[in-house]
């Protein structure tokens, strides 16, 4: 019997946020590196805009965050708003560095 990837089951995903390394190795599209948590990171400040533009609650209605919010606190951020503020800033000041 064929088992899904482990990005798609529990033993792939890290309890506090995105995928563990076992996750990442089992991702068949290509290679995925593991979170940047701080710095200016062009690849945080694209993952940032793009997480804090999902569609979707931050928690759940126990109060439980969700996957997206812990994703955002993996990466260094607080909530959607605070990853949207800070990958302007990161890609303001990665700019200015060219």
């Amino acid at each position: 019997m064929n088992k899904s990837p482990a990005w798609t089951r529990k033993e792939g995903k890290n309890p506090k946020g995105g995928l563990n390394a076992k996750g990442r190795a089992s991702y068949k599209g290509g290679t995925l590196k593991a979170p940047v948590k701080s710095g200016d990171n062009p690849r945080r400040a694209s993952f940032l805009a793009r997480m804090g533009g999902m569609p979707g609650p931050e928690r759940k209605p126990n109060g439980d965050p969700t996957r997206l919010l812990l994703s955002l606190q993996a990466w260094g951020a607080s909530s959607k708003s605070d990853a949207k503020a800070k990958a302007a800033a990161i890609s303001k000041r990665n700019k200015g560095k060219k």
